[in-house]
């Protein structure tokens, strides 16, 4: 991937304070693009949007993306070629608390996302972004496909679900028609530099270490298919500007890890540990973790594995880092923002290299 072809483009990405949206949207500023960004205000203190001080270098509006009006004025002005949508409620645990609001803003604000789309006639190409748990989860250990039954299981995963259909249903009633293409991606577990989420694993390993507490685990054995976050952001650059040039293979694709490298809660943190303890990035303090069980837990599927096979044939894509690199990198990162040095070098660094490889 050339992320020089973004140079003068002009990008619309909803999300953009969050976490994969911050990343991508510093990896297309510094390609060049024109970005708009539409988004609520940062979901955390600190935030990789702030750090990167991206409202310098962006159109970055604060708006919410159930409020029609408001984004369709923005999209407007904006007159983008090129659409990613990542706003979302991203988290299985919130959404327990908050099932109402996960699935107006993960149904209907991808339905008014793609009403901006149709209504619009500059755009060229359209990335929804769902998630890996949008498949009904029987446990399985081998890889979901992309024409698995899609039914989750907690109001997040499930609204994802019905953000996944109704993409499919805009694309063959209004979007197919007017030659614009649009992908789903279903991307698994990120992680990387700049996540301060709650509930998340990387995260909570870091607010361990700065309390000098051990890391609590709820489900060491759960297993998710985990990646550096700029795995699927390359995959998302990528298929955006392909699917321009061959239509055809616009779709719905999974990106993931190789299924070999899937991991448990508990191999992540094995890396982790050996990464951290080795010293290799100064004298730190000794890092661990302990298992309690919670009583009355909200469900959460045991394993998830992806398929990727699909974006492998039709893109000759294929991972780059495995879950032992994605933490190293995470940890590099985050090594940056406790020695109070720029952020932003080291992700330039690190995308470099992972295009480079």
């Amino acid at each position: 991937m050339d992320l020089s072809f973004y140079k003068g483009k002009k990008v619309f990405i909803t999300g953009h304070t969050g976490f994969k949206g911050a990343w991508l949207s510093f990896m297309l500023l510094e390609a060049g693009a024109e970005v708009t960004g539409y988004s609520l205000e940062a979901p955390t203190v600190p935030s990789l949007y702030k750090l990167c001080k991206l409202a310098r270098r962006m159109d970055s509006v604060i708006g919410d993306i159930r409020d029609y009006q408001n984004l369709k004025k923005t999209f407007d002005k904006a007159q983008p070629e090129f659409v990613f949508h990542l706003a979302a409620q991203p988290l299985v645990r919130e959404s327990y608390i908050t099932p109402r609001e996960t699935y107006e803003t993960n149904v209907m604000g991808t339905v008014n996302i793609l009403e901006c789309v149709r209504t619009t006639d500059t755009v060229k190409s359209v990335i929804i972004v769902t998630t890996d748990k949008v498949y009904r989860n029987d446990s399985r250990e081998e890889g979901y496909v992309e024409e698995d039954i899609l039914n989750g299981f907690d109001p997040y995963s499930n609204s994802k679900s019905c953000a996944d259909i109704l993409t499919n249903s805009y694309v063959n009633s209004f979007l197919k028609e007017r030659n614009i293409p649009v992908s789903v991606l279903r991307a698994g577990n990120v992680i990387g530099g700049g996540d301060f989420a709650k509930d998340r694993l990387v995260p909570d390993c870091f607010r361990a270490i700065r309390t000098n507490e051990k890391v609590i685990i709820r489900n060491p054995n759960a297993t998710r298919p985990f990646q550096h976050v700029i795995e699927p952001l390359v995959a998302y650059l990528m298929i955006a500007k392909e699917q321009i040039v061959k239509p055809e293979l616009a779709g719905a694709y999974n990106v993931g890890p190789d299924e070999k490298d899937v991991q448990s809660v508990s191999d992540m943190l094995m890396h982790f540990q050996t990464i951290w303890n080795t010293g290799e990035f100064g004298k730190n303090t000794p890092f661990d973790w302990m298992y309690t069980e919670e009583k009355n837990a909200p469900h959460e599927a045991a394993m998830l594995s992806l398929n990727c096979d699909k974006i492998k044939k039709n893109f000759n894509w294929s991972p780059k880092w495995n879950a032992y690199d994605a933490v190293y990198k995470s940890i590099e990162w985050m090594q940056y923002y406790m020695k109070d040095k720029d952020v932003s070098i080291c992700m330039q660094k690190q995308i470099k290299e992972y295009l480079a490889k």
